[in-house]
């Protein structure tokens, strides 16, 4: 098991491990809260790298290549929308571009799930 100090070699090696081996790689995470600790873990069975780190700038890289190793392995790529307004959609436009299987309702912030409480009477002197 080597750690490796630097993210960038760290995220470099992890994902050529990942390209040689796809089917044996094994990716773990570690968070010790106690400790403010994340230790991550990359293997195939042959070989084994390490990642420590205290510090919390490392989330967002984290996040980044967790991301890329998730595409890696559902053989995809993920699509964002663009962000800007000009290629912005109407809500009632959108509302009928998305297949009804995959919108789920919200419940309103009137209703608490359709349930409601009676209040107790006060009780007099």
């Amino acid at each position: 098991m080597v750690y490796i100090q630097s993210w960038q070699e760290y995220q470099d090696a992890a994902e050529e491990l990942y390209k040689n081996s796809p089917n044996t790689t094994r990716y773990c995470i570690k968070w010790k809260s106690s400790e403010g600790k994340l230790v991550l873990k990359i293997t195939d069975n042959v070989s084994c790298i390490k990642f420590k780190t205290y510090s919390s700038i490392f989330l967002n890289r984290f996040e980044a290549l967790n991301l890329s190793l998730m595409e890696k392995m559902q053989n995809r790529r993920i699509i964002e929308a663009p962000k800007s307004e000009a290629t912005k959609v109407e809500p009632s436009s959108e509302a009928s571009a998305v297949p009804p299987a995959l919108v789920t309702p919200t419940p309103s912030a009137s209703t608490s799930g359709g349930v409601t409480k009676k209040k107790k009477p006060k009780k007099k002197k």
